[in-house]
């Protein structure tokens, strides 16, 4: 599995947890591999370990880098895409934050729309400066 095929695995369940607020990241990924819906890696697993641990400090990073915006009036995918790669950005150290921002708008153009990746797009350029 590339890493790319494991950040969509990992925005997957970011995705799912936006609908699932009663349910933990780790409980959600545990029912996805027992019903074999997705495969996750290491590295998605550390990506969604990083959101999971750091929630808190990943919303506010996001939110101090919105303009105008609030986060519950996000759209959900990008929510979902934000959280990955603020987290990825923030506590990954192995991945360039250049190509955190790149493989975030990726999934914004593929799972939302044009105006999507360019939001995430200016969000994530603010988040990579600090």
């Amino acid at each position: 599995m590339t890493r790319r095929e494991a950040r969509e695995q990992a925005f997957m369940v970011l995705f799912e947890k936006i609908f699932d607020e009663e349910s933990t990241i780790s409980e959600i990924v545990e029912i996805a591999k027992e019903n074999e819906l997705i495969k996750i890696n290491n590295f998605a697993e550390a990506l969604l370990k990083a959101v999971e641990d750091n929630s808190e400090e990943v919303d506010s990073v996001i939110e101090a880098n919105l303009q105008d915006w609030t986060l519950s009036r996000l759209p959900k995918v990008s929510l979902a895409v934000l959280r990955l790669a603020v987290a990825e950005i923030k506590y990954i150290d192995e991945v360039p934050d250049g190509v955190a921002v790149n493989e975030a708008v990726e999934l914004a153009k593929k799972y939302g729309t044009s105006v999507d990746a360019s939001f995430i797009n200016g969000v994530l350029g603010a988040v990579a400066k600090d």
